[in-house]
């Protein structure tokens, strides 16, 4: 380290900064321009902010549609999509450049109206339409509505897809159940080549099952009711409910695994507070009193922290898994979904 301090001292100053640079770790806003940021929409401002997870500082705003909900990012990290949901009314899914933060055409889901819960699989977005009971997929190739199924029940929400793309499961708000639907192949007549066909299955739940998450071993749906504030467990092996929890959790609105699954995190709309339940024992291991009303919810990828929208607060707030604790905030105008983006 001495020889290296001394050749420092004897270089001319333009040769100083790359050494400065190289030997000098990089700053944490320089960490989120090339790796993970934070997607974080506001309800209030009409924006997609996207945020340094380091230090919470908003590093760029990008205007999107007059109601929106949900937020998913590409898996190259290059373009954000966003639902504009409107109650079950509107027909618009935004398009967000995030290398050049700008916003790009948008997608008119038309026939399918209400765009809600969405995610990204296998090149493409697959997405909820409250309002027309359905689930759509979107093409960003082609810039098309390439597939979509009816569910004919009430104010299909949130949706899950499996890595594959085989299963989707989707809570059906009003109904009170869960579709799960399976990509089967069959075969109309002897001697012809498979096609593809959608079979649904309908799981009871409780009615206002809402929030939901799949358990990371795919065995395991867990679903909070928020008119109920019970927990319904669905085996997705056998394809029926296995469970139910009297969870107190009224108001709930998201729920979300661990990476680990071994802990479930709701959030509660109606009391502000992030009940921690234990997945094995099932039972409640801690309450935090967040702010006025808790939305959505979004896992630290290696499990260290929760980040978890409080809508009427204006902020997003910072858990730490490990000790079960708030240990940041930061404002944002009526946020709710979040997302990861992994810019390379």
């Amino acid at each position: 380290m001495r020889n290296l301090e001394l050749k420092i001292f004897t270089l001319p100053w333009f040769s100083l900064l790359i050494v400065l640079f190289v030997y000098f770790p990089l700053t944490a806003e320089s960490q989120a321009a090339h790796g993970k940021i934070l997607l974080a929409l506001s309800k209030t401002d009409r924006t997609l902010s996207m945020v340094d997870p380091v230090n919470f500082k908003i590093l760029s705003q990008i205007p999107v549609g007059s109601d929106p909900h949900e937020v998913i990012a590409s898996s190259d990290g290059r373009t954000a999509f966003v639902t504009i949901y409107g109650g079950g009314s509107l027909h618009e899914m935004d398009v967000i450049d995030l290398v050049n933060k700008k916003s790009l055409a948008a997608f008119d889901t038309r026939p399918l109206y209400g765009p809600h819960g969405l995610v990204f699989a296998g090149g493409k977005v697959w997405f909820t339409t409250e309002g027309s009971k359905s689930v759509g997929r979107y093409d960003p190739e082609s810039g098309k509505l390439d597939w979509s199924m009816g569910t004919g029940q009430d104010r299909t929400h949130m949706i899950y897809v499996t890595p594959d793309t085989k299963s989707i499961y989707t809570t059906n708000v009003s109904s009170g159940t869960v579709s799960i639907l399976i990509d089967t192949l069959i075969a109309s007549f002897p001697g012809s080549k498979p096609h593809e066909d959608w079979v649904q299955y309908i799981i009871p739940t409780a009615r206002g099952s809402e929030g939901f998450d799949v358990s990371p071993d795919g065995t395991e749906l867990w679903t909070a009711s928020g008119m109920d504030g019970t927990i319904s467990v669905i085996d997705l092996i056998h394809r029926n409910l296995s469970a139910r929890i009297d969870a107190r959790v009224m108001g709930a609105n998201r729920l979300k695994f661990t990476p680990d699954g071994k802990s479930v995190l709701i959030s509660s709309l109606q009391s502000g507070e992030l009940t921690i339940f234990d997945s094995q024992s099932r039972k409640e291991v801690k309450r935090l009193k967040l702010g006025h009303g808790a939305a959505g919810i979004l896992m630290d990828p290696d499990g260290t922290r929760a980040f978890v929208a409080c809508t009427p607060d204006n902020e997003v707030v910072i858990v730490e898994m490990k000790t079960l604790q708030v240990t940041d905030r930061f404002k944002l105008g009526g946020p709710d979904g979040l997302a990861w983006t992994i810019q390379k």
